[in-house]
């Protein structure tokens, strides 16, 4: 039984376009079933219309039902990254359109909630404390927060009023699949965007896709931009001339090795990804020709690409993410083995691939913030008493409206598994496409939003 978060503050202002912003504040056991463990700040900001009806008396703006709209909470992509205010979601207006008021929450660890950052994690103890503090961060612990925040926010709210509705893009899609397996009667309905996860025990399968899939995208990004073969072996001799450490990065603790620049492939599954790679390549390559070196703003461009210092808990606890009771064990690094042709070899007529959403080992020796975490990481790899984060058997008797986006050419979360889940969720229904990627909410909004909602709204014959 999970109770009703505390709420430490709320307040609210009114901003340009109309909306009324309120920011709260909760607090949050940091682990459910041992109080004792401590406690969490939740952060979470939401928005709801802020028109005033043509009778604006304080009578009719202070009656508490006209206040209680339903509530659509949207849960962030991931793990480990925080939400943009409401009003800066392209999103928003439509959803409020369509009567809700949207909270956009902070999963705990991110953004205002209890941020985890390396400095932050050193305060809990040494590494193995670490290590063990990090286990509460994964999608269980997510919905548990959920719904202590729903159970606060509709306290007052009529029985047949205090379910809400949850819109997950990507990983925050996970986190409804498993909001849907344990705590169903929370929900009214749930709408995923690139967020139906496979259904495995370990992230082994689903590197071994992706590897395919990323390798896929090399060669459509070599296709529209075959100058940047040469380019970017040019740019990775230059990069490893004195082994990984021949580049340092801003500050000075972290290196620009090969492989981390490499890693800006994860850009090849979003809606402009190639020309963004292609700049940065070009820029590298500018700087060569001209003075022999990368300059400082060059490098820091590349860092400002790369969030994984500022975000540390994509690299700790993405192949976690995947896991229920196995241990990872750098799932990404071995499975690479299998696919020799993303060794970097600059003296082949073949390209250098770049990587995509992989977590691997020397990231935790190239980047400042991870350097300082390796230990913490490792431990985390080798963990195998993970809990299971879905419930196969409640989602084939599921009750809950599903409705999802699913985008066949996603990079990031394979298609096929993605359907076998769809069909493993009783009265899911979801839209399939091939025009869109991954980060269609954001980049084709209007489109895949309006796409959703009309399996919800619409019949079919």
């Amino acid at each position: 039984m999970i109770s009703a978060a505390k709420i430490l503050e709320q307040r609210s202002h009114i901003v340009p376009g109309k909306l009324k912003i309120t920011e709260h504040f909760f607090q949050v056991p940091r682990d459910y079933s041992n109080p004792s463990a401590g406690a969490l700040q939740l952060f979470a900001r939401s928005a709801r219309k802020a028109e005033k009806p043509a009778d604006y008396s304080s009578s009719t703006l202070e009656d508490p039902k006209k206040s209680q709209l339903p509530w659509l909470v949207y849960l962030q992509g991931g793990p480990g990254f925080e939400c943009r205010s409401p009003q800066s979601a392209g999103y928003t207006q439509m959803i409020l359109d369509k009567g809700y008021q949207i909270l956009m929450l902070d999963q705990r660890g991110t953004g205002l909630s209890t941020a985890i950052s390396q400095s932050s994690l050193q305060l809990r103890g040494d590494e193995t404390v670490q290590a063990e503090y990090m286990k509460s961060f994964r999608a269980d612990s997510i919905v548990k927060d959920c719904e202590a925040v729903r159970k606060a926010l509709t306290a007052e709210y009529p029985e047949e009023k205090k379910k809400w509705s949850v819109m997950g893009q990507s990983f925050g899609g996970f986190c409804a699949t498993t909001y849907l397996s344990f705590y169903p009667e929370g929900l009214r309905e749930v709408f995923l965007f690139g967020g139906l996860p496979p259904l495995r025990n370990s992230p082994d399968e689903v590197y071994e896709r992706l590897y395919r899939r990323v390798k896929a995208r090399n060669e459509k990004y070599y296709e529209k931009y075959p100058e940047d073969v040469e380019r970017v072996k040019r740019i990775i001799k230059l990069l490893g001339r004195f082994g990984d450490q021949t580049v340092r990065v801003q500050g000075g603790e972290g290196y620009m090795s090969p492989r981390r620049f490499l890693q800006s492939g994860i850009n090849f599954g979003r809606h402009g990804g190639f020309d963004d790679v292609h700049a940065l390549v070009l820029r590298c390559d500018t700087d060569l020709t001209q003075f022999g070196h990368l300059t400082r703003p060059t490098v820091m461009a590349i860092e400002a690409d790369q969030g994984f210092d500022s975000n540390v808990i994509y690299a700790l606890l993405h192949e976690p993410c995947y896991a229920q009771g196995q241990a990872t064990n750098w799932s990404a690094e071995r499975v690479a083995q299998k696919y020799p042709e993303f060794k970097i070899q600059t003296d082949s007529d073949a390209p250098i691939y770049f990587t995509g959403e992989m977590i691997y080992p020397f990231m935790f020796e190239s980047y400042a913030e991870l350097i300082k975490l390796s230990k913490v990481g490792h431990m985390l790899a080798e963990t195998s008493d993970w809990p299971n984060l879905y419930d196969e058997d409640q989602l084939a008797k599921n009750e809950v409206p599903v409705y999802a986006a699913v985008y066949l050419e996603d990079m990031y979360v394979d298609f096929d598994l993605s359907m076998e889940t769809a069909k493993k969720i009783k009265g899911c229904k979801y839209y399939v496409t091939n025009t869109l990627y991954h980060d269609a909410v954001r980049s084709k909004m209007d489109e895949v939003v309006r796409a959703v909602f009309a399996l919800r709204d619409d019949v079919i014959d």
